[in-house]
């Protein structure tokens, strides 16, 4: 009430720790396993990978979407507490320009964990690139105080813990 009186704006408190949860159900993976070195070397961050049971990306966290490839294959999330997080699905799935890709949001949308981002076609994926082993790899973790990993042999979607985050 007296920031208001005194014209003093109220200030978001980003949170300190966070979960994120499996972007997609199936088997969980260290991302040094996926047979790309622009991932496996970790080049654009650490994470781990999913090959996955069905054709459906969630939200891994709450957030927003920041980037969301043209052709669908790929979106970034930047949590509530700033963690930049790339899903990547499929390996060499550029070249299918969007082909068997759904998109449920666009940039700049605010979403839930849980929440349905992206829908796939796996066997068109497989008989067009490469692999369906999706990255998942958080961008920015030289923000991160502690980054600790899960793996597991089988990840519900929006349910199963890949990483907890603190901030620095």
């Amino acid at each position: 009430m007296f920031k208001k009186f005194f014209g003093k704006k109220e200030t978001e408190i980003k949170p300190t720790e966070e979960i994120i949860y499996a972007p997609l159900s199936g088997k969980v993976t260290e991302l040094t396993e996926v047979p790309d070195p622009t991932f496996s070397q970790q080049m654009m961050g650490d994470g781990l990978a999913i090959l996955p049971s069905e054709g459906e990306v969630v939200a891994p966290v709450d957030g927003e979407i920041v980037q969301f490839f043209h052709t669908k294959h790929a979106i970034g999330i930047r949590s509530d507490m700033g963690a930049e997080i790339l899903i990547h699905v499929g390996l060499e799935t550029v070249s299918m320009n969007g082909a068997g890709f759904e998109g449920h949001v666009k940039e700049g949308d605010r979403v839930k964990a849980g929440d349905k981002l992206i829908s796939f076609d796996m066997n068109l994926i497989k008989e067009k690139a490469s692999s369906t082993i999706t990255p998942i790899v958080i961008t920015n973790g030289e923000v991160l105080e502690s980054f600790e990993k899960r793996v597991s042999d089988n990840a519900i979607k929006g349910e199963t813990v890949l990483f907890h985050l603190k901030r620095a």
